[in-house]
């Protein structure tokens, strides 16, 4: 499934979820690490040599990632692309969903069509709250038309969608909508379990979560609403994304050490004087 020789040079495109937002570690660029790095730090490991670059940034739409990310990512002509996109699309009442997985397919074919190995994701059906409810039949649409047009092309489909250990809050950041640092990991092994490459990240083994008392969770809802949901809304009305200011945070395809990972290459870069 990947290159045993050649060209190897992984580029990951998408949105907060391939940012690596939840994943927090400031010594990388934008604060985080996420699924991505860590999938570029086993590719390495087992097959020296290879480069990667992550273009994805926070609260990107499809159109963006389109517009934005794939004539770089083509240039650096990848044998390895991920790509998940739409995510935020989804979360905007009014987009026609319908029309969205056109523009999704359109960029898949671009992909495919280098004859590089493209692998996609299904979206999870992440029950935060009442609120976000009829986005739900949004999604399934969404996943449906992924599944599809992942079969169509040729490409690995992660199905994010049926990853049980998802339905633990544990894996999930205090917004409810970005994996924590425990579900970038447990994605990350999804990933190159599906891409045949060795590894051995594990699940994370917990004691059964403790049930709430009815005070504690409304208590958890206020905090909720009041840190994440009220200012989505904000930005949403005022046409701001927390992305707006962020640049890429592997611009360019650096080649990764097997040892040290992507944290050597920043710190190498910072020693410089340099942004990586």
């Amino acid at each position: 499934m990947l290159p045993s020789s050649g060209r190897r040079v992984f580029v990951a495109l998408g949105d907060s979820f391939t940012e690596g937002v939840g994943d927090r570690d400031e010594r990388l660029p934008n604060g985080v690490r996420g699924w991505a790095d860590r999938v570029a730090e086993k590719l390495a490991k087992a097959q020296p040599g290879w480069k990667y670059a992550n273009l994805a940034i926070r609260s990107k739409r499809l159109r963006h990632i389109m517009s934005e990310q794939a004539d770089l990512a083509l240039a650096m002509e990848p044998a390895l692309v991920t790509l998940y996109a739409g995510g935020n699309d989804i979360l905007d009442l009014g987009t026609d969903v319908a029309a969205l997985m056109e523009d999704y397919e359109e960029l898949v074919a671009r992909l495919a069509g280098t004859g590089a190995t493209v692998v996609l994701f299904t979206g999870f059906d992440v029950k935060v709250s009442a609120l976000l409810e009829p986005l739900r039949k949004r999604n399934a649409f969404y996943n449906h038309r992924v599944r599809e047009i992942a079969a169509k092309y040729g490409a690995v489909l992660v199905d994010y969608w049926c990853l049980d250990a998802f339905h633990d809050r544990r894996m999930w950041d205090s917004d409810r909508l970005h994996m924590s640092k425990a579900g970038h990991k447990y994605l990350a092994g999804q990933v190159l379990d599906q891409l045949g490459v060795p590894h051995k990240i594990l699940p994370k083994e917990w004691d059964p979560p403790a049930r709430l008392s009815l005070r504690e969770w409304e208590r958890r809802q206020r905090r909720w609403v009041h840190d994440w949901v009220l200012p989505l809304f904000g930005r949403k009305i005022r046409g701001v994304t927390l992305g707006d200011a962020l640049s890429p945070r592997w611009p360019e395809p650096v080649k990764v050490p097997r040892k040290g990972g992507l944290k050597k290459v920043s710190e190498k870069a910072r020693a410089q004087g340099r942004e990586c």
